[in-house]
């Protein structure tokens, strides 16, 4: 007779080959492992998508904005200027917006400060974006690694609980569960890791331009005040001493304790020298004293 053909093992041995990569992944990780990695891969497509958006020129430092600006400030328009910047959503926009309020209020150097506390916190807000990503890129692999030491357990635990020599399919079970999840988790980390320094980067350097594009646009404000003279300043503000106040007869013993004060410091004396000099004059005195004494 003919040999059967379709026996239970040469069917299974079939459908076991028949079987793609995807769905044995699928099946090694789990339910478990499948969601987890699944959301990682999820939230880092959305946060990366967000901070390419945000770190775009256009969005940080918008060359429109800068130029129109520069031509109010130009032609004197300062408030025309402040409506622009204010209206401006991007990250130069707030800080100028920054430094024009404080302009009106007080000094130059102020507005500088305010400008550096809001491009602190802008800033500090980008990096809080970007530092998920460096999280995503830490927690993956360190998943992967849990994995990995879950299908090792799994894998001896059927060694350790079978009366029997185990099969070899029971035990590739737990194996493939370990090597799956170490290769999802670094297949999820390495994009993260790779894509947070180069948007960090990017931010960084967006970042410094618009402290110099800002402080650039408002220098001239730092012109105008050095140039400014204070209404009550008075001779003190040029290094002229203020005559003395008061009638004639104030007037001339103020003078004349000048000249002492003059003299005495035109003298070259210390106080440590004038007291030696009383001190050896008293001496001299007191051997002169008996000297005249004994003559007479």
């Amino acid at each position: 007779p003919a040999p059967a053909s379709g026996s239970p093992a040469d069917n299974a041995g079939q459908g076991s080959r028949d079987e793609t990569i995807l769905s044995w992944a699928f099946r090694s990780l789990g339910k478990g492992y499948s969601l987890i990695f699944l959301s990682l891969s999820f939230a880092l497509v959305a946060l990366f998508v967000m901070n390419l958006v945000t770190a775009r020129r256009e969005n940080v430092l918008p060359a429109q904005l800068t130029t129109r600006f520069e031509g109010l400030l130009n032609e004197k328009k300062y408030q025309e200027a402040y409506d622009l910047a204010k209206g401006n959503e991007s990250f130069l926009g707030r800080i100028l917006t920054a430094g024009l309020s404080k302009l009106s209020l007080a000094s130059y150097s102020q507005a500088i400060e305010a400008m550096q506390e809001v491009g602190e916190d802008e800033n500090m807000v980008m990096e809080h974006r970007l530092s998920y990503m460096a999280l995503i890129g830490t927690i993956s692999p360190m998943i992967g690694l849990f994995g990995t030491v879950h299908g090792m357990i799994a894998s001896f635990q059927v060694i350790a609980t079978s009366t029997t020599a185990p099969k070899p399919a029971e035990l590739a079970q737990g194996i493939s569960t370990a090597l799956f999840t170490t290769l999802v988790g670094l297949f999820i980390a390495i994009p993260a890791i790779a894509a947070y320094n180069i948007l960090r980067n990017r931010v960084a350097r967006l970042v410094l331009e618009v402290g110099i594009v800002s402080e650039g646009l408002l220098g001239r404000f730092q012109n105008q005040e050095a140039r400014r003279t204070p209404p009550d300043a008075g001779p003190a503000a040029a290094g002229l001493q203020a005559p003395p106040s008061g009638g004639p007869r104030q007037r001339e013993h103020a003078n004349r304790d000048r000249s002492r004060t003059k003299n005495r410091g035109s003298a070259g004396g210390s106080p440590v020298s004038s007291r030696r000099e009383r001190v050896t004059r008293r001496r001299c005195q007191a051997v002169a004293v008996p000297r005249v004494a004994k003559g007479l």
